[in-house]
């Protein structure tokens, strides 16, 4: 039997080096990811950190670094108590040209069977990359609202 995980495909009218940019810049993840900055100096090894609102929420270590094609990183959440017991899980950007466009692929997995993080990054991701993907290709945000992020999670 497979393992739980979440994955997301979309198409983004954009460049892969500009898709990258917007993956590993802080000054542009507070732009779509509601406020949270991402910490690194992106290469194998090293560590990575999100932090809003000056907080650690989540933090990991880069796994693979093959810019604009390929980003991993672990992924240890901090925030929410009833998510913090949860195993260490992985995020996997893969970037591809399309034509004029950008396929990102997003896979996030290494889950336990029946835990709350999956429910809490199956919530959080769509959100943060329909945000990612408007920014890039209008310059816009949607407006969707940072409680998005935890919908249909009871994070207290």
């Amino acid at each position: 039997m497979s393992k739980p995980q979440f994955v997301y495909v979309s198409y983004i009218e954009t460049t892969p080096e500009k898709l990258w940019e917007a993956l590993t810049s802080s000054a542009f993840t507070r732009q779509y990811w509601f406020g949270a900055e991402v910490k690194s100096d992106w290469k194998v090894g090293s560590p990575f950190a999100l932090l809003l609102d000056g907080e650690v929420t989540d933090s990991g270590e880069i796994l693979e670094a093959d810019p604009p094609r390929r980003l991993s990183y672990s992924f240890k959440h901090h925030k929410f108590e009833e998510l913090r017991g949860e195993p260490i899980s992985r995020v996997l950007f893969t970037i591809e040209p399309f034509g004029p466009l950008v396929r990102l692929t997003v896979l996030h997995d290494g889950f336990v069977e029946g835990g709350k993080y999956l429910g809490a990054v199956s919530n959080g991701w769509p959100a943060i990359l329909s945000q990612l993907k408007s920014l890039l290709e209008t310059g816009k945000l949607l407006g969707i609202p940072r409680a998005a992020l935890n919908k249909g999670f009871d994070a207290k």
